[in-house]
């Protein structure tokens, strides 16, 4: 077995320690959404749309339902969300958003994943205003005009619709995320998404070249790796050697 055992135990060990955070992330999240708008998905969209997610990501149904239990009980921890932005390797913009019951905690986290890879944060606003935050939505179809009829009938605000290689997606602004995904559903029996989530959406791309680019991958790994951030969204864009 040798080598190539070795190789494949770090990568199942690397595999599995990605999967506990995935899992932590979700649990967190469906905690806070259940707390803050109802433990009944029927009555809280934005909560059934977040545990289909997680079934997609292949979260084990004890962590969902253990998520939903702490929240029924009231108690548990006092997550407050935290967004933080900035400039990464390269000068490409950043936004870190982070669930945290420890907000000093966290800001340290992240300030020394930034300073660390000769990357600066900023202050809040400093680089969101050069993001869209939307919610995107991408199934299976080509009835491009059913779909957009079906999201104006539910007073849905639509700020673009793309039709490809028969697969429909939807994009409207963060806070139309529950009343559009409930108007696809009922519209649509049986609807599969592809894409079910909120986004900040870039508004123009920054080259990451050169000695930038393992720098860049640096900053996001040390990013990734902590516990209270939920997620990164960037505007860097890598030669396509660097992204596979």
């Amino acid at each position: 077995m040798g080598r190539a055992y070795q190789n494949r135990k770090e990568s199942m060990a690397k595999t599995a320690a990605a999967k506990t955070k995935v899992y932590s992330r979700f649990g967190r999240e469906i905690y806070m959404c259940a707390k803050s708008g109802g433990i009944d998905p029927d009555g809280n969209l934005a909560l059934r749309g977040l545990i289909d997610r997680a079934k997609k990501a292949q979260v084990p149904a004890h962590v969902i339902e253990k998520a939903i239990d702490k929240a029924k009980g009231g108690g548990g921890e006092d997550y407050a969300a935290a967004r933080y932005e900035g400039y990464g390797p390269g000068n490409c913009m950043v936004i870190v958003d982070c669930l945290t019951d420890n907000p000093n905690r966290t800001f340290g986290d992240v300030r020394f994943a930034f300073t660390k890879t000769k990357s600066k944060i900023g202050t809040p606003g400093a680089v969101a205003h050069m993001f869209d935050h939307c919610a995107i939505f991408a199934f299976k179809g080509e009835d491009e005009e059913a779909v957009l009829e079906a999201l104006m009938e539910a007073d849905v605000d639509v700020t673009d619709i793309e039709s490809e290689d028969g697969t429909i997606t939807v994009f409207t602004p963060n806070t139309e995320y529950a009343k559009a995904r409930e108007a696809l559903v009922n519209t649509f029996e049986g609807i599969d998404f592809d894409t079910d989530e909120i986004q900040f959406l870039p508004k123009t791309t920054t080259p990451v070249e050169g000695d930038d680019i393992p720098m860049f991958e640096k900053f996001l790994d040390m990013l990734n790796e902590l516990d209270d951030v939920q997620n990164v969204f960037h505007n860097a864009e890598l030669p396509e050697q660097a992204e596979q």
